[in-house]
């Protein structure tokens, strides 16, 4: 693959290339690990010319920047690093979370991620979830000094809704809104995305192939290992709705046949074809889908292609929604109003 392809999209003030890689799926919340697989997967990754790498501190919680961290020592100034805080997890019992944007909070995060990843400085730091009892001005406001002090370069926001981005951007730019972005999470479209744009603010979609689901792989709930939090908890994957989802993935696979290519491939090139400021993050923790996936970048889309795709797929077909009640109260984040 020609190398040039990856180097096209902006994040606000940032180059990244057209396709970044998610390493949350190494340490936990998909069955199976395998550290020296996934390692050579980011060294791979490199190799092959992408830049965009993202972790976060909740995810193990905390051993996958250790991870990441191990796997580009020696190669750091290939890597555009990206990190995140704001999620806690109680170390007693991991699936208790609470979210933290306060100063104080943010501060102790971003020291705690740059040991672990022994770096010292983050390219691209974002506020994982909104703390919606935390003004976003004190929150934006505690990582811009953070910028200024040479620790962080530029700053994200993950999941947060419009105008949080517009009150966030008063205080100091903002160069990526990471969100979940595919062909059945279409929700960010009507509002969030055309004021990420109005306000310069880059796109990171996460789980561009709606976890996997977009690829044919999987079609009950014996599918998945021990220990996938898709079918324990995400409603999309209860065996009642995935029966109902299984019709969207059967439509796609219909038009990558005619292509040659597989549905997975197919579903994220119509991710890259949402814009130049657009930078998906399909997550793998082994080369072969590394592979898979940075062919999709080779697809050319006509107008006409994606109308297709979008006919087969439409906005709102998707049984079920992205997280239970309790992640679905989390996600396109408001926090109260700053305090005079």
């Amino acid at each position: 693959m020609d190398k040039s392809k990856l180097d096209n999209r902006r994040l606000g003030g940032l180059t990244v290339g057209a396709q970044g890689l998610g390493c949350m799926g190494m340490s936990e919340f998909y069955a199976g690990r395998d550290d020296a697989e996934s390692v050579a997967t980011i060294h791979e990754a490199l190799d092959r010319g992408v830049t965009l790498f993202d972790t976060s501190d909740m995810y193990g919680p905390h051993t996958n920047e250790e991870l990441v961290g191990r796997a580009i020592a020696d190669r750091r100034d290939q890597v555009v690093l990206a990190t995140k805080f704001a999620i806690v997890r109680d170390p007693a019992n991991p699936a208790q979370r609470t979210v933290r944007g306060d100063a104080a909070y943010v501060k102790q995060a971003c020291e705690g991620s740059l040991r672990r990843l022994g770096v010292d400085h983050i390219d691209l730091y974002y506020q994982h979830r909104v703390d919606p009892n935390t003004p976003i001005e004190e929150t934006v406001g505690a990582l811009a000094e953070l910028v200024a002090e040479g620790k962080v370069r530029h700053i994200g926001l993950s999941e947060a809704g419009a105008s949080t981005l517009r009150r966030a951007a008063a205080v100091h730019p903002i160069a990526a809104l990471q969100s979940e972005w595919s062909l059945w999470s279409r929700d960010i479209e009507a509002e969030i995305v055309p004021t990420a744009r109005e306000l310069g603010i880059g796109i990171v979609p996460y789980s561009p192939l709606g976890r996997g689901f977009l690829t044919g792989r999987y079609t009950s709930a014996a599918d998945f290992g021990d220990g996938d939090f898709r079918a324990a908890m995400q409603p999309r994957f209860q065996e009642e709705n995935l029966r109902k989802n299984l019709a969207i993935v059967e439509a796609l696979r219909a038009l990558a046949d005619e292509r040659g290519v597989t549905a997975g491939q197919l579903a994220l090139a119509w991710v890259h074809h949402r814009g130049a400021d657009v930078a998906p993050i399909p997550g793998t923790k082994r080369r072969t889908y590394l592979r898979e996936n940075l062919a999709a970048l080779e697809i050319s889309l006509s107008e006409e292609d994606l109308k297709r795709i979008e006919d087969a797929v439409p906005a709102g077909a998707v049984a079920g929604e992205r997280y239970p009640e309790a992640g679905m109260r989390a996600i396109a984040g408001e926090t109260r109003a700053k305090e005079d």
